[in-house]
């Protein structure tokens, strides 16, 4: 097995280390690093990605990773594992999706070494772990109050990518085909694998949603030969081929009546649309039959806000 670098350190075969790879530095000349755990077995196999924190305000995809490390799980027997629990350290200090000039690092690939801070983040993964990986999971969290039952999602009408997503275990498993300048886009030019688990409501911890995540992981570690043992899967995995915003007709206090991972009829009434002075109240009614795969927890809405996400098989 040949030996790779990451931010100019080797790792050899056999070895663990935690890198610390330099991005950049804030105003006050504070460097910015961003910490890389690697672990790689002594007999060759896959190398797997495992990262959190794209999104500095998606907490559940960090721990995830971290509760992966701090047991020791991605110490695998066949292969590499490269975990990153926190890609844009930038706003895991802001609260924060973005970095602070507002852009979107998921939205800056291939990126630029002098170009903006999302684009030197995805500059220097592009370089640095792109292409050293074979597989990954990218971890994130509903954004902006909206709570995600968890899904795995990938471009499902590529095969290894079906497989590994059945092989994750999540209830959902959405077909979403590529965005623009994303990691997974420019993963795909490359031959890469890369799914995203999302689970759970920004900077809020969801245990089930961690969990599902951690064991998720797990299994796909395990369909990858790269572990002999991993939990059961919990549910039985449903395709959902399309989905659709069901939106507010209206501005006002929003409660709804169903749960992210219930089954909802056409016509079901599934929430109501208050005036907060008491003058109206309008019922929120199914488009049609599907799975409820978000909600949003927000209780003040305005017309046309998304209120839950229904996917269809």
């Amino acid at each position: 097995m040949e030996d790779f670098k990451i931010a100019g350190q080797i790792i050899e075969s056999g070895k663990d280390k935690q890198i610390l790879a330099t991005i950049s530095r804030l105003p006050t000349r504070t460097q910015i690093d961003i910490p890389i755990v690697v672990s790689r077995s002594k007999k060759p196999g896959p190398t797997l990605l495992l990262m959190g924190g794209m999104h500095g305000d998606e907490i559940n995809g960090v721990e995830i990773v971290r509760r992966i490390i701090s047991q020791k799980l991605h110490k695998v027997e066949i292969g590499t594992t490269i975990c990153i629990p926190i890609l844009n350290v930038y706003g895991f200090l802001n609260f924060s999706r973005q970095v602070p000039d507002g852009k979107d690092v998921n939205r800056s690939f291939p990126g630029t070494r002098s170009g903006s801070l999302a684009s030197q983040i995805a500059f220097h993964f592009r370089n640095e772990i792109l292409p050293l990986i074979d597989f990954g999971l990218d971890f994130h969290t509903g954004g902006s109050r909206i709570n995600n039952f968890p899904q795995i999602r990938g471009q499902m009408d590529v095969a290894e990518n079906l497989k590994l997503a059945e092989a994750f275990g999540a209830k959902y498993i959405i077909h979403s085909p590529f965005r623009e300048k994303s990691l997974r886009k420019e993963a795909a030019k490359r031959g890469k694998h890369i799914l995203v688990y999302e689970a759970g409501e920004s900077q809020r911890l969801r245990k089930n949603s961690i969990d599902e995540g951690v064991n998720g992981a797990l299994r796909v570690m395990k369909y990858l030969g790269m572990r002999k043992e991993a939990p059961e899967p919990v549910h039985q995995s449903i395709r959902i081929s399309s989905s659709s915003w069901l939106r507010s007709k209206a501005g006002g206090l929003y409660y709804s009546f169903v749960r992210p991972g219930e089954i909802v009829e056409k016509g079901q009434k599934v929430g109501i649309i208050a005036g907060p002075f008491g003058e109206f109240e309008k019922s929120v009614k199914s488009q049609f039959n599907g799975h409820i795969i978000a909600v949003n927890n927000n209780p003040v809405v305005n017309r046309g806000d998304a209120l839950m996400h229904i996917g269809r098989n």
